[in-house]
Order: C-alpha cells, then sequence, then structure tokens
C-alpha cells in the first residue's frame, strides 16, 4: 500500500474533524440533540411539532456547505465508479442498517464514541468490520469469482 503524497491532506483533514466534532458538540450542548444524519433525517419522516426546523437547517447546511467552499477553492472531482443498481442496493442496505445499528456513522462514531457509550463502540466496531470485509471481497476476491 501507497500514500497518493499528492492528494493527502492532513490539514485539511484535520480542520474538517474538528468542524465536525465542534458542530457536534454545539448541537448537543445548545439543543440537546445527537447529530446522527440517520436520526436527523428519520426524524422529518415523522415530525413532531416545533422539531422540524432545526432538522431541516442541520440537513440543509450539509447541503449548502460544500457548495459555499467551492466560491473559494476547487471541489474535488466526483468519480463514481458503481452502477446505479449498485448505488441503489447500497443505499438501500445501509438504510436498512442504520435501522437495526439504531443510528450511522455519525450518531455511533462522532457522537457515541465522543460520550463513552459502550452500545456506540460496538455499532462503531461492527461498521467497521464491514467496511473492512466489503472493501476486501470487492478488491480481492470479486475478481478471481467473477
Amino acid at each position: 500500500m501507497t500514500i497518493d503524497w499528492t492528494h493527502f491532506t492532513p490539514w485539511a483533514s484535520l480542520l474538517g474533524g474538528v468542524m465536525i466534532g465542534a458542530a457536534a458538540a454545539m448541537l448537543i450542548l445548545l439543543n440537546g440533540r445527537i447529530a446522527g444524519i440517520s436520526g436527523i433525517l428519520g426524524g422529518l419522516l415523522r415530525p413532531m411539532r416545533g422539531d422540524v426546523g432545526w432538522r431541516v437547517a442541520f440537513l440543509g447546511g450539509l447541503i449548502v456547505a460544500p457548495l459555499a467552499f467551492g466560491l473559494f477553492a476547487v471541489l474535488p472531482q466526483a468519480r463514481q465508479e458503481a452502477g446505479t443498481l449498485t448505488l441503489i442496493v447500497a443505499g438501500l442496505l445501509v438504510g436498512v442498517g442504520t435501522r437495526y445499528g439504531s443510528g450511522c456513522t455519525s450518531g455511533h462514531g462522532v457522537c457515541g464514541l465522543s460520550r463513552l457509550s459502550p452500545r456506540s463502540l460496538a455499532a462503531t466496531a461492527a461498521f467497521m468490520f464491514a467496511g473492512f470485509v466489503t472493501v476486501f471481497a470487492v478488491r480481492h476476491l470479486a475478481d478471481r469469482l467473477f
């Protein structure tokens, strides 16, 4: 394994991680809510009175932030190496996984681990293990089988 030094961005990555952590901390400290994207989006499917505004603002920020960043810097070129059917199946599997895991990587990995939640530790370990196995299977085993 080698590092692509021309695209290695440790400072930008560190800054992004700090910003994500700060946003998650602000949401829980100021609003008493966990910054789990699946839970925030899921809360819009069955909205409760007075609970929609902050959810829409949070999700809107996820869309607007990269667009605003694009005004000051060149956005990386998006590459799609999977077909449409693969993306649909993957999206459905992620959705099912977040329901079974009672949250997603942002809720468990960022917020749960920072609160020292044993459930989040187990969930994040399961996410990472499944990701490792999937990448290994797709990159190393799929060529041999198909």
